[in-house]
Order: C-alpha cells, then structure tokens, then sequence
C-alpha cells in the first residue's frame, strides 16, 4: 500500500529544509518593503524559507496595501516564536505597536532610525542563533546619517557589530562574483587604501568564502589593476608593479589560485569574469558598474568573511518609484535564495564538523 505519511524531521532537519531567514525592511519610504512583499508572494520560495520580517508591522501594513496585496496575511509577533506558522508573514514589530509615518521617496531621520533598528535586530538574532541568516532591504545612507549612524552602509555596520575586521563586499549573479578591496570611501583615498596587506587579505577571504559558501574547491581569482591599461608597464602609475603583482605572487606561494593584474576595461569586455570563479576589483565603481549593467535584475550583495550570512539585493532604495508598485522584486528574490543556499552550505559544513569530532 502506498504511504503518503510525511516523514517527522528533527529540528535541524527542518531548519536545514528551509532556513530560518531575517529580513530587514530597510527604509519604509523607499522600495525595501514593496520588493520583500513580491518576493514573498511567490509559494514555490516559501517552500524553502522560513522568513521573519524585521521592522514596523505598520509601515509594511501600508506597502501592502498600495500593492492590493489582500492574499498577504501577517502574524505579528514582538518576538520570535519557536514554531513559525505556515500560510502567513511572521513580522518581528521593533515599533512596538507605534505606527511610524511614511513619506513615500523622502530621506527622513526616523526612517532612516528604522531601517537600521532593524538591521540591528537582525544581525543580533543571527549571533543568538535564533536564525540562520539575514537578508537586507536597501536603506539610504543620507537618512541613516541624519539619524547619527557613522558607518557608511550596511556592510562596514553589520561587520562592526560582529566585531568582525576581515570581511569583503562581494557581488554575485550565479557564477559572476566580484570581489572588493576597497568599497564606501572617497576616490581619492583609493591609492592609499590599495596596499599589499589590504589586498592579500581580501584575496584570503574570498578564496575562503568560495569554497565554505559556494562549495569550489579549488577557486580561481583574477585580479584586476588600479590604473588605466593596469599601469602599461609603469607609464600610467606603478601600483601594479610595486603592490598588486608581488601581492598577487603571495598568494600564489600561500597555495592560492590567483591571476592577473588585469586593465578593467579590457577584461570584462572579452568576458574574462567568466573564466574565473572571482574577479577582485581595487573599488567600488571599478567591479560594480560592470557587474549592474550585466546582471542589475538578479544580482546580490554578499558579505563574505562575515560569521554570519548575510545577503541583499543590489539596487538601493529608488525612492522616484517609491509606493508605486513599480519595483522589481528579482533581485530581492536572488537575495533569499543565495542566502538559503549559503546558509545550508553552512549547515551542513558544521554538522559534518560535529561528526568528525
């Protein structure tokens, strides 16, 4: 006889089955609530998450309802039960029950306080243990910074709170990653910041991250140069030749798969990131511009190096669209999932340590 029972799963079986995730709503005037809403509507991403939204149940409450979205149910809760009902939203309500006034596309000091309140509460669950992972809506840096907070995104924030030193931004669509040796600081600063220390350091971290996180075994990493051409042999600035090529011979004498310095420009032209596992980019603009204008729909901010997982989408918080229903929720989507995939990555890593001990 055929036997359609389900078969009982341990606890972390269960959780392995579908992580449990926090999503931080990110600024309520901007677009974080509306995306993390259409990600959510779709059953078959249900199927492996156990999300629990992390912000004012009331800010989401009027997303929802610009959306006409009458299917979403929300259970609000001031914090986190053991068991997370199916068929409805779990909303960790930091307000309190206070009900916050949104002002659709405004940069506002107490959105600001919200949105990172709640990437404060997020990132504390993950350490407690009470979830597998977080994933983070866009926030606006101009309104964090009204609200008093010093660090300049979400990365170097989430990072200070672990008391953590040696991380990278990472940027991911499917098997295009970029890496980065410097990220949130002035241009001017970049040649500085550009040392050997700095860049054998992120070359560790995101050779680590590929194999923990994204289970390769033997990762390759190209390189890319900081000046025009790479330097062209030294005519257009000596970066490449006194830091980055004696870092990069480092990391090959440490055991790691490295290649370059490579010019930019060139490099992503002929798809040379498709031949790597990584690309690691000397700042910001340098890695992101090409990685936005190939995979803007479906890209992914990834925190490697971090103790904890951390994903968010790779747009901001686009407040011209803001409370129209306009926004694409693809790249929230990609978010939750990479963050699934990476958290079970890590699952399974520490129940087959336990194993071995």
């Amino acid at each position: 006889m055929y036997d359609d029972t389900t078969p009982t799963l341990t606890p972390e079986e269960a959780r392995r089955k579908r992580p449990r995730l926090a999503i931080s709503l990110g600024d309520p005037n901007g677009i974080g609530p509306e995306v993390t809403l259409k990600a959510l509507r779709d059953a078959r991403l249900l199927k492996y998450v156990e999300p629990v939204l992390v912000g004012s149940a009331h800010v989401l409450k009027i997303h929802a309802k610009r959306l006409d979205a009458r299917d979403v149910r929300f259970h609000i809760v001031r914090e986190i039960p053991d068991e997370i009902p199916e068929g409805s939203l779990t909303v960790l309500d930091i307000a309190k029950g206070e009900k916050p006034w949104v002002h659709f596309g405004e940069i506002k000091e107490e959105a600001g306080r919200l949105a990172m309140q709640a990437v404060e509460v997020a990132t504390d669950l993950c350490k407690a243990g009470q979830v597998d992972g977080m994933v983070t809506a866009p926030i606006s840096k101009e309104a964090i910074a009204l609200a008093g907070y010093t660090s300049p995104g979400h990365t170097e924030f989430i990072a200070g709170r672990c008391d953590t030193q040696a991380y990278t931004m990472m940027m991911v669509s499917g098997t295009f990653r970029v890496g980065l040796v410097t990220t949130h600081i002035p241009i001017a600063e970049i040649p500085q910041r550009v040392t050997s220390d700095a860049i054998r350091e992120k070359l560790r971290i995101l050779d680590e991250s590929l194999r923990r996180d994204f289970g390769i075994g033997r990762p390759r990493i190209a390189v890319l140069g900081l000046n025009p051409h790479a330097g062209d042999g030294g005519v257009m600035g000596r970066e490449e030749i006194e830091v980055i090529a004696p870092s990069i011979q480092a990391a090959c004498d440490a055991g790691h798969l490295v290649f370059g310095p490579f010019a930019a420009d060139g490099f992503f032209a002929m798809g040379g990131h498709r031949t790597y596992d990584a690309v690691l980019a000397m700042y910001h603009d340098q890695g992101l511009i090409p990685f936005k204008f190939a995979a803007f729909d479906t890209g992914v901010n990834f925190t490697a190096g971090l103790p904890l997982v951390r994903t968010s989408p790779d747009h901001g918080t686009a407040f011209d669209i803001a409370g129209q229903g306009k926004a694409a929720e693809a790249s929230m989507r990609s978010a939750l999932y990479a963050a699934i995939d990476i958290a079970r990555r890590r699952m399974d890593a520490a129940q087959q340590q336990r194993k071995a001990s």
